[in-house]
């Protein structure tokens, strides 16, 4: 759902929940020596062209810690309350900033390891430069986790096969594509699904991709679950 991203883009309006103030420094940091480690709200650092951020935006969030050893390999130990909504989207981010037509390629491939329990998808999460749309690429969920929007029907795009959802948070149009079946490593080929988006569906024109996030949207972690990016990187021409 677009409100996480969009708290880390307009998290200078938002006043931090006290409960969150109050617990966000008790998760632990991993104990190997990380490059990069803090339990800050909003913290984010750049790392070999890529952007990371904890973005811990839900109410009612526990603790959350982030660690990176590089821009592509990072990771969170998160401890939110078996509650309903999404408490965090820690990510990594790749600037794009070009129109869909002037792309020769967009195409990202990761590898992560998540846990069997709580409540969470991994997911990419897609924006033009205004933020008017989002498209979410899921590539695995676990619990009780879903998009946003109507059912749009199938479609395999992008070398995975989807099932697609169209609907709006209030603020930007949302385009989600749920893989059919979980996946913890893999190639996307992002263009063809923008293309699709734009010229079969004619849900958008030609907007200028501005950045292409990849994490862990995550509702539910209670008791302190560790989600990891051993991998993912972002080509585009």
């Amino acid at each position: 759902m677009a409100s996480r991203t969009l708290g880390r883009v307009t998290k200078a309006l938002l006043a931090p929940a006290l409960a969150l103030g109050a617990t966000i420094g008790l998760a632990s940091a991993p104990a190997s020596a990380a490059v990069w480690n803090s339990c800050g709200q909003w913290a984010s650092t750049s790392l070999n062209g890529y952007t990371l951020y904890n973005n811990i935006w839900g109410s009612g969030a526990g603790a959350q810690c982030i660690w990176a050893n590089s821009g592509t390999n990072w990771g969170v130990n998160a401890n939110h309350p078996n509650t309903g909504g999404i408490k965090s989207y820690p990510n990594q981010t790749k600037a794009i900033n070009k129109s869909i037509t002037s792309l020769g390629s967009l195409s990202s491939s990761y590898n992560v390891s998540v846990p069997s329990s709580g409540a969470y998808n991994t997911s990419y999460d897609i924006w033009d430069t205004d933020h008017d749309y989002e498209i979410m690429l899921w590539v695995n969920k676990t619990g009780a986790v879903g998009p946003i929007g109507t059912s749009q029907g199938s479609v395999s795009l992008g070398g995975h096969s989807w099932n697609v959802f169209k609907g709006t948070n209030g603020a930007n149009e949302v385009f989600s594509f749920i893989r059919t079946s979980n996946s913890s490593s893999g190639t996307v080929n992002i263009l063809p699904i923008l293309k699709w988006i734009k010229d079969t569906k004619r849900w958008m024109g030609n907007e200028t991709i501005g950045d292409v996030q990849f994490g862990f949207e995550i509702t539910s972690s209670s008791g302190g679950l560790d989600f990891r990016t051993n991998s993912m990187s972002v080509s585009s021409s």
